[in-house]
């Protein structure tokens, strides 16, 4: 795959741990649905590291300082439904103050290109730095329409934060939007006939919610 430096690979041990226990076929849904949070809170470290920060004046019990706050960025979260939705909590857990929005896409299973049914963002969306949100990052389908889909309504600052990414998947989003950072877990090998990620984790929304 070509190399791209908006695209960032998150090689923290913890990450790397619990994307193998979201590997497993015998993780079970309760498990599946919690480590997912858990690795979303751990990637949000690294994608909120640009932050800005500005110095305030606040006492401690011993004396008055200056120390650092986020200074003012506003953040959106817009998960890919269905399966964005069990990555929402865990970075609303690092930002509890940023709005949420929802887009709604299926892949057509005969051309694998992403429907629109559904889009719904906060009215200052353009004004906000939004991260979008979907475990999987396979053909890419899905997130250059959310993509495409945020900046017809104004955005202008957006990062696509994946748990997993095959290398099609990138090199699609990189050509459609080369603006954009990417942030995963892993890039696997490749896509299968079915456009499915291998090795992968199997069907992230499926096992998120316990359907088949």
């Amino acid at each position: 795959m070509k190399e791209y430096k908006n695209v960032h690979v998150i090689n923290h041990p913890m990450v790397q741990h619990k994307l193998t226990i979201l590997r497993d076929k015998n993780t079970g849904v309760k498990e599946f649905r919690e480590v997912v949070e858990e690795l979303s809170l751990f990637m949000g470290y690294e994608v909120t590291r640009n932050l800005p920060l500005e110095e305030i004046e606040v006492e401690t019990p011993i004396c008055k300082t200056t120390s650092k706050v986020i200074s003012g960025k506003k953040l959106g979260i817009v998960p890919i439904l269905r399966a964005g939705l069990g990555m929402v909590d865990g970075l609303l857990n690092l930002v509890p103050t940023a709005k949420v929005g929802h887009i709604g896409l299926y892949r057509d299973p005969e051309t694998l290109m992403p429907v629109e049914y559904y889009c719904k963002l906060p009215t200052d969306a353009a004004e906000r730095d939004l991260i979008v949100l979907d475990p999987m990052l396979a053909t890419g389908g899905s997130a250059i329409a959310a993509i495409t889909f945020l900046k017809d309504r104004g955005a202008k600052s957006i990062r696509l934060v994946n748990l997993l990414a095959a290398p099609e998947g990138i090199e699609a989003v990189m050509e459609a939007h080369p603006d954009i950072e990417i942030y995963v877990a892993a890039v696997d090998e490749k896509l299968n006939e079915h456009g499915y990620i291998v090795p992968g984790l199997g069907d992230a929304g499926d096992r998120l919610f316990g359907t088949k």
